[in-house]
């Protein structure tokens, strides 16, 4: 029907009168040729339309692909920067690990020095724990040494930086004595009269003196720079027994400080004047 649209072209009426041809199937073409001519117009339409679509879905989809493009990019982003947070985490716990490790071996190192005390200050015990009280230096003296709590003084002047019970270093064992910070090569002084029962070094405690004071009572004097008495002299309060230093491998200079009843010890801030 198009084709034969196209052929004849538009119809001229005075041809179509001397055609000869029938009036009535004339119209019905011409009806015929506007259905079509109308039907034509709306697939042009339809046509035009989708072409309108699939432009538009074109679009679309290149925005969907810049998109994807972009969220491609960023997942690669994303997987580059875990993969560095997973190569850095690894490194942190590497360190944790070793420190860890040097931690325990510290703890053991500690509790193995502190073991080392304990076992001195016991073959001390079974020396002068059960033997007679001296009898003290003419003109020097003397009181039980219970009778001192809360007036004694502490052995060098100082800042306290290591409390009684508090971690001791980075393995946090429990301090059983106090720690003053203090110069190099400051006096060390004797707390109270007593007997020089230890003056040697020994490890984790450096330059150790130890002083009895009868009544099972001893003060530990630890990380001297020297020691300035001997196992066997009498030593009077407030007399320089040694001078502070750092030979206990403390970080800092200072005085380690305990005291101790029947081997166990105990706060000696307790028993001291601060001010």
């Amino acid at each position: 029907m198009l084709m034969a649209r196209q052929a004849a072209g538009a119809p001229d009426t005075v041809r179509v009168a001397l055609s000869g041809d029938d009036p009535t199937a004339l119209a019905r073409n011409l009806y015929y040729l506007g259905y079509v001519s109308r039907a034509a117009a709306e697939l042009l339409r339809e046509y035009r339309a989708g072409i309108a679509e699939a432009e538009r879905l074109a679009r679309e989809a290149e925005t969907r692909r810049g998109r994807l493009r972009a969220l491609e990019q960023q997942s690669r982003a994303d997987r580059a920067r875990l993969v560095k947070e997973r190569a850095e985490r690894r490194r942190v716990f590497d360190r944790l690990a070793v420190d860890i490790r040097k931690g325990r071996r510290d703890i053991k190192q500690l509790q193995a020095d502190e073991n080392r005390l304990a076992r001195l200050v016991q073959e001390i015990g079974r020396v002068v724990y059960g033997r007679v009280e001296r009898t003290p230096e003419a003109g020097v003296p003397r009181q039980p040494f219970a009778s001192l709590r809360g007036t004694l003084r502490l052995p060098v002047r100082g800042e306290l930086t290591g409390r009684f019970g508090a971690p001791r270093g980075a393995a946090g064992t429990e301090s059983k004595g106090v720690f003053i910070r203090a110069p190099q090569g400051q006096p060390v002084k004797a707390i109270a009269y007593g007997q020089v029962v230890y003056a040697d070094w020994m490890r984790g405690f450096g330059n150790l003196l130890i002083v009895d004071h009868g009544q099972s009572y001893l003060s530990i004097y630890a990380n001297n720079e020297s020691l300035l008495k001997q196992v066997g002299e009498n030593v009077t309060a407030g007399e320089a027994l040694a001078t502070t230093g750092a030979s206990g491998g403390n970080e800092e200079t200072g005085l380690y400080f305990e005291l101790r009843h029947l081997g166990r010890a105990f706060d000696p801030l307790r028993w001291v004047r601060l001010k």
